[in-house]
């Protein structure tokens, strides 16, 4: 069993997965990460963007046993198939994989930079690589089905 979190503007008891404008790194589904920092940033931002509401972390308790069930697609650290699926994602309108889960880095505000000059040419698969290596990045799971959502087991909820 592992604590994951989730950042929003509002506590967030039921999850679902909303269509949204923002292209995402893993594309639609319902997000969280095993970093309380992280989803504080998130709730943070999220708060600041919406213009409403105030900063809440809702943490949920996920059985990993349950992966073996479901389709996963998992990234361990940034490689050039990661890099592949958050350009498509991205950049790609309408792009689907068909997974339940994806698990693997997230993309954030500090490498967005880097990000940005790969989806544009300027840098290759290598040269991005070699940029984001160094910069630790967190983790984020993208609960892509219902089925995944279900293993989601309500734990607390923090405002800020």
């Amino acid at each position: 069993m592992i604590k994951l979190y989730h950042g929003s503007n509002i506590a967030v008891e039921k999850p679902k997965i909303l269509k949204s404008d923002r292209r995402l790194d893993f594309g639609t589904g319902f997000y969280l990460t095993s970093s309380y920092e992280q989803a504080e940033r998130w709730a943070f931002l999220t708060t600041k963007r919406r213009g409403e509401g105030k900063p809440v972390i809702t943490s949920y308790n996920f059985n990993e046993k349950i992966l073996s069930y479901l389709k996963v697609i998992r990234f361990e650290g940034t490689s050039v198939k990661w890099l592949e699926f958050v350009a498509n994602n991205r950049n790609v309108k309408d792009f689907t994989d068909n997974s339940d889960i994806v698990i693997g880095p997230v993309a954030n505000d500090r490498t967005m930079p880097v990000l940005k000059l790969y989806f544009s040419g300027i840098y290759n698969e290598a040269e991005t690589i070699k940029r984001l290596l160094p910069q630790k990045l967190k983790d984020q799971y993208a609960f892509k089905s219902e089925k995944s959502l279900k293993a989601l087991v309500l734990s607390e909820v923090i405002e800020r």
